[in-house]
């Protein structure tokens, strides 16, 4: 496994990492504790050192300590999450930092992850949702130091709002943000445009979720793919889009004359290219993919010719509006 810094936190991370969010047995349907403690003590076991979760994922945070607490030894960094307390994603504009983040209501959910999680502190507390408005308003930026003074939490970041990464670039800028995680990917590369050029400037860690679109780059998304009712991709990959990514991966495939079983694999490869991300975090629910996944911590890049055919392939912008 190889590392990199996680911006200027002083923190130095796996660059293959495990999102969560999937074996928190709530928006995912077909988890279960069993596989997801097997495929988290598997992917410490292959080095990886940084796991992301939420408090809103379930039973994630609870089952990601257990792990964390039972590998005392392997140093694994932790990241969670608070949700805006009015439970607006994303916050509409003109929303008042009071309403979202009020500093008594993130202490409190903070002391809530660490109960659920028997964690004593989270190397990586991060927002849920973010607006650029609240720059320099509010009590959080206050409450965010307070915590990081009592240990509770190292460092400090936001997740962008889905398929938006220049609601951040005001934070990013303003150096009160430690981390940013947002959705890269071949079909959504819009990060590249001014959100990673603005982190690398500015010593802000990069953690990469959706890297996989979840799923659709994987190779597996068909026509007739279908998911188990409750399942939240069921809504993902609504109306005609499994044809389309179908469609898309298909022709990505016959450009780089590659398998479809190796998409995965360049998908992954191309997000760890950019020299602005620390760690990419898919969804691991398995030892398999756990195994499948790290093994790309090789070293090993695309050629120029390469990345330029995964380049060509991003969405337009208003596939995601």
């Amino acid at each position: 496994m190889r590392y990199r810094d996680l911006g200027r936190s002083g923190l130095s991370v796996s660059e293959i990492g495990y999102g969560a969010w999937g074996i928190g047995e709530s928006s995912w349907v077909g988890a279960t504790e069993d596989a997801s403690v097997r495929a988290l003590h598997r992917a410490v076991d292959l080095g990886v050192n940084f796991i992301d979760t939420a408090r809103g994922y379930g039973e994630s945070e609870r089952i990601v300590g257990q792990v964390v607490r039972e590998r005392a030894g392997d140093e694994v960094l932790v990241a969670t999450k608070v949700p805006p307390r009015n439970g607006v994603w994303p916050p509409a504009d003109g929303t008042d930092p009071s309403e979202a983040f009020p500093g008594a209501y993130i202490r409190s959910s903070l002391e809530t992850s660490l109960r659920a999680s028997g964690l004593d502190h989270f190397d990586v507390f991060q927002f849920h949702v973010w607006s650029d408005e609240w720059v320099g308003r509010g009590d959080w930026l206050e409450t965010v130091a307070d915590l990081k003074s009592e240990g509770k939490i190292r460092s400090f970041g936001v997740s962008v709002n889905d398929h938006r990464p220049e609601s951040a670039l005001a934070l990013v800028r303003s150096g009160a943000v430690d981390t940013v995680q947002v959705i890269y990917n071949v079909f959504d590369q819009t990060p590249a445009d001014a959100l990673l050029p603005a982190c690398q400037e500015h010593g802000v860690g990069v953690i990469v979720r959706v890297a996989l679109d979840e799923g659709g780059l994987t190779g597996r998304i068909t026509a007739d793919t279908t998911f188990p009712e409750g399942d939240w991709r069921n809504r993902y990959f609504r109306d005609d889009r499994p044809a389309q990514v179908e469609r898309r991966v298909a022709a990505i495939v016959a450009d780089l004359g590659i398998g479809q079983d190796e998409m995965a694999e360049y998908a992954l490869r191309f997000v760890l290219s950019s020299p602005a991300v620390s760690t990419v975090i898919p969804g691991m629910r398995s030892v398999r993919n756990v195994e499948r996944n790290t093994a790309l911590s090789d070293g090993r890049p695309l050629t120029a010719g390469q990345l330029a055919v995964l380049a060509g392939h991003r969405w337009p912008r208003d596939f995601y509006a």
